[in-house]
């Protein structure tokens, strides 16, 4: 049942995606009442200014009762003056000629149905001179009221910065993470090593510990298979398993933040007081912890919808969720970490840049399970973006990401609060590598932990550099393209530098290995020989 639940979650938890977002703000006024909305533009269409100052300043024209379609109708005059009409019945290009030959300065689309970035043929784009963006038909309607016929308008585009601070805060929770989980599965088999030597039960079998281990190529690319069904049975029955996948995130994130809280209260030493009911041994810190991580989970799942907000505990219990699965499932031997994340990335990529040409909708199977089904509503690129038009019941998303809103458009939060985004998978899979050197510094009683320390500096480095390719091309990136390779090669050098390879590449297997647990080191090798060796 642990490993059905685990390959479940870990077959959820990969590609997320970050877009480049084409907002803009309608700025509507008539003298002593201003109001401000959200607007849905394209660069590529004429670019509005940058500031409210700069902007130019039009009457207002409501020709809504038209879609523009042709000239047959009588229009009133609008030379030097912005319209509205109505969004659909042709193209946009169509739309924004008879605009322009009218002589009008800017043309607005109220919509009905969701707004996308307006596009056209790369031909279209040359021939149209006057700013084109789609609003929310509710919020025309609202300004009518506020302010009548008597509208002027002005529109512009806060410029928004692609270095934003979300993303150092999103690279510091994946290193901490990915650190803070290597090094309490070193701790843990430290601690296993130490009750092995003093005879107690601690270095026993994988039962005592609760962990589980992946020592056989065969069951990894089991694992991996399983993984993959799962994902396509998320795919094809997504609107029925969303809630099972939200049921069984709040109940193993709960008990993973258990595990992280009473670890740490472990450490700083709080004390436990116990008591039996019908020969039930039960602590008050347990209890008391218990409480908390039930309440936290409880209230995500009630208002895991909310954006305001909640993300904070969604990331707490994420993080968690990915410090105790680092810390329970352990890998055996260099040998299956390559078979696993090798496996796991082309997994990845497959699913991702593969899956498209299959798709009805051109949306890859994985972006549509992490993101919903609203994924497959329009092929958005990375230069694209929606903005629901009325308000909606929100649609259910897999918890699979962390989130930190973009604070440079923390202000600018008229279309809705924007997101960096990244998936537990991009923190996971090269966690476990992480975890595997850092148990094996324990092996060959490394004092620098030079493997674990290696690996860390490897993972940071690949985050940056997915986040330096998502910059430069403005689109979301499968971080495990650039974490595997640098983790994996990185490892293997150090192993390669200090002559451990064959050590680093065969591990141990808590199945071959007696209960003494000694450290994999050649007779008479000492630590200090060991520290002496620079790569």
């Amino acid at each position: 049942m642990e490993r059905a639940v685990t390959v479940v979650i870990l077959s959820l938890v990969f590609l997320a995606s970050q877009i480049s977002c084409q907002e803009a703000i309608l700025h509507v006024s008539n003298g002593n009442t201003e109001r401000e909305y959200c607007i849905v533009h394209n660069h590529s269409w004429t670019p509005l200014s940058q500031s409210l100052e700069a902007a130019v300043q039009y009457p207002l024209v409501n020709m809504t009762s038209t879609m523009l379609c042709n000239n047959a109708t009588v229009f009133p005059d609008v030379k030097g003056k912005a319209l509205v009409v109505m969004r659909g019945g042709c193209d946009f290009s169509q739309k924004a000629l008879l605009a322009q030959s009218l002589g009008a300065t800017a043309l607005l689309l109220a919509s009905n149905k969701t707004l996308i970035t307006p596009s056209a043929n790369d031909s279209e784009y040359a021939k149209v001179h006057i700013p084109l963006a789609l609003m929310r038909y509710r919020d025309f309607l609202e300004a009518q009221k506020v302010f009548g016929e008597n509208m002027e308008v002005k529109l512009y585009a806060p410029p928004q910065s692609k270095l934003d601070p979300s993303i150092a805060v999103m690279l510091l929770i994946a290193i901490v993470t990915v650190a803070l989980g290597g090094f309490w599965s070193g701790a843990c088999e430290r601690d296993r090593l130490n009750g092995g030597a003093d005879g107690g039960e601690g270095g026993g079998n994988k039962a005592d510990s609760g962990e589980l281990f992946l020592y056989s190529p065969l069951k990894v690319v089991i694992f991996v298979a399983m993984m993959c069904g799962m994902l396509v049975l998320m795919y094809f029955f997504y609107n029925v398993l969303v809630y099972v996948i939200i049921a069984i995130f709040c109940l193993a994130s709960a008990s993973a933040l258990f595990s992280c809280l009473d670890a740490v209260m472990e450490k700083i030493g709080c004390g436990t007081l116990s008591f039996s009911v019908r020969n039930w041994n039960l602590s008050v810190r347990s209890i008391i912890l218990a409480s908390v991580c039930i309440t936290i989970a409880v209230i995500w799942g009630v208002y895991r919808n909310e954006d305001r907000w909640i993300w904070i505990l969604q990331d707490l219990l994420g993080i968690a969720f990915c410090l105790n699965f680092m810390k329970t499932i352990s890998l055996s031997n260099f040998k299956i970490c390559v078979i696993l994340l090798t496996l796991l990335l082309v997994y990845d990529v497959f699913f991702v840049f593969i899956t498209p040409f299959f798709t009805k909708n051109g949306v890859s199977i994985m972006v549509q399970v992490a993101l919903g089904p609203d994924a497959s509503g329009e092929k958005t690129q990375g230069n694209m973006v929606e903005v629901p038009a009325e308000p909606q019941i929100p649609s259910e998303k897999l918890p699979v990401v962390m989130r930190v809103p973009r604070f440079s458009a923390w202000a600018q939060n008229l279309c809705g609060m924007q997101f960096s985004i990244l998936g537990y998978g991009d923190i996971i899979v090269p966690g476990l590598l992480v975890a595997y050197c850092s148990r094996f510094d324990v092996w060959i009683n490394s004092r620098k932990k030079i493997y674990f320390v290696s690996c860390c500096i490897a993972y940071l480095l690949g985050m940056i550099m997915t986040f330096a390719v998502m910059l430069l091309s403005g689109m979301g990136q499968p971080a495990l393209l650039y974490l595997v390779p640098f983790t994996l090669i990185t490892s293997a050098v150090v192993a390669g530098c200090r002559g451990e390879m064959r050590q680093f590449w065969a591990g141990t297997t808590y199945e071959v290995l007696d209960s003494s647990r000694e450290p994999l080191l050649p007779e008479g090798r000492t630590d200090r020989s060991i520290d002496g060796e620079k790569c």
